[in-house]
């Protein structure tokens, strides 16, 4: 049966970001120099990367917030395809929440940008008309994300735990409801826990 999940990496208090995010800092302030994020160290750990590939295959369509495709703001006033390069992870439809029109953009492996300015339900029944009998991500930020669980239409939360506090930034379950949590999965890898909870209605 398709679900609805989503993936993201937080800190110990929760932070999927810190503050002071930039195109050199995409994460802000986590403790990491540039690139060098330690909130996404696990990426260094061949299992779990690939366990991501995989996760990542299985999905048919990507929504993800303006914040996370990348750092400009307000109208879009210089050609940004994202941080990933000319062929993104996703392979499929990626949605991409936005207050600004863009035309499409698409990218090689299949990837094409679409820009959505009508909020989180256009771009779901965008999703949803995609991924057919697939899977769909609510891929991020932690605010996009938040967004969802509040809709109630997120089925699966898949979330790697690192050892770090951030004390501010960009929070999962900012302003959720208490939610009912059913863990189905968990493994421990080198300096990160991954854990996958269901949502129960």
């Amino acid at each position: 049966m398709p679900k609805v999940t989503c993936d993201l990496t937080i800190s110990l208090d929760g932070y999927s970001a810190g503050l002071n995010q930039s195109e050199d800092r995409p994460f802000g302030d986590d403790g990491g120099d540039g690139w060098g994020s330690r909130l996404h160290a696990w990426f260094e750990d061949p299992d779990e990367r690939q366990l991501q590939m995989d996760k990542l295959a299985q999905t048919k369509a990507f929504i993800m917030g303006r914040n996370m495709f990348g750092p400009v703001r307000g109208e879009w006033d210089r050609q940004w395809n994202g941080w990933w390069g000319d062929n993104p992870p996703y392979h499929a439809p990626v949605f991409v929440l936005t207050h600004h029109p863009r035309e499409p953009q698409p990218m090689e492996g299949g990837t094409t940008f679409h820009f959505v300015t009508d909020g989180i339900e256009a771009a779901f029944k965008l999703a949803r008309e995609a991924a057919g009998d697939g899977n769909i991500s609510i891929h991020g930020g932690a605010t996009t994300i938040n967004q969802y669980l509040k809709a109630g239409l997120i089925d699966e939360l898949r979330l790697r735990i690192v050892p770090i506090t951030l004390g501010a930034g960009t929070r999962l379950f900012e302003g959720v409801p208490a939610l009912d949590l059913e863990q189905v999965e968990s493994r421990t890898g080198n300096g990160f826990t991954h854990l996958t909870y269901r949502v129960n209605r």
